[in-house]
C-alpha cells in the first residue's frame, strides 16, 4: 500500500459512510452527532462523503461532562450514575438530533483507553442512535489500541444507522 492507499479497515469505513448518506438522501433524512468517546470522528467520517451536506446537520464534541449536559441536555443524574453507559450514549443521540435539529441523531461514549474509564475497561464503548423508526443502543467490547478503538466504535456507529435505514424499507 502506498502513502495515500487507505488501510483495509478505513476503506471499509469510507464506503460504509458512502452508503450512509446515500441512504439518508433517498429518505431526506438528515443527520447530526452527540460524540464523547469518538471525538468527532464519527461526524469526520461523515463529512468526507462528497454531497453530505445535504443531510448531515453537525456535531458536537462533548468530552467534558459540562458539555454533555450544558450543550447536549444529558441530566446529571445520569452522569453521575456512570459516563459510560447506555443510558448517556441515547442521551447523546437525543441531544445531538433535537439541538442540531436532525432526524436522525448518534452519540457515542465510552473508554478509548489505555486506561480505564468511570470504571470501565478500556474498550468499552456504548453506542446509540435515535430516529423517528426507533433506537439503537448497544454496547461493544473492542481490543486493541486507542485509535483503533475510536475506529471500531466509529464503524459500529454507522452501521447502527444503517440497520435502521435498512428496517424501514
Amino acid at each position: 500500500m502506498g502513502p495515500d492507499t487507505p488501510s483495509p479497515e478505513q476503506a471499509l469505513l469510507d464506503q460504509l459512510a458512502e452508503r450512509l448518506v446515500q441512504r439518508l438522501r433517498e429518505r431526506s433524512w438528515s443527520i447530526a452527532t452527540g460524540e464523547s468517546l469518538t471525538a468527532g470522528l464519527v461526524s469526520s467520517t461523515i463529512a468526507s462523503v462528497p454531497g453530505c451536506s445535504a443531510v448531515f446537520r453537525g456535531a458536537v464534541v462533548a468530552y467534558a461532562p459540562e458539555i454533555k449536559t450544558e450543550v447536549l441536555n444529558v441530566p446529571v443524574e445520569l452522569l453521575r450514575k456512570g459516563i459510560v453507559t447506555e443510558e448517556v450514549a441515547l442521551a447523546l443521540a437525543q441531544g445531538a438530533r433535537s439541538r442540531l435539529g436532525a432526524t436522525v441523531g448518534i452519540g457515542t461514549t465510552g473508554a478509548a483507553g489505555p486506561d480505564d474509564h468511570d470504571g470501565m475497561p478500556a474498550g468499552t464503548a456504548c453506542i446509540a442512535v435515535c430516529s423517528p423508526s426507533g433506537e439503537r443502543v448497544r454496547t461493544v467490547h473492542i481490543t486493541g489500541d486507542r485509535s483503533q478503538v475510536r475506529h471500531a466504535v466509529t464503524q459500529a456507529a454507522v452501521e447502527a444507522v444503517l440497520e435502521i435505514l435498512d428496517a424501514r424499507e
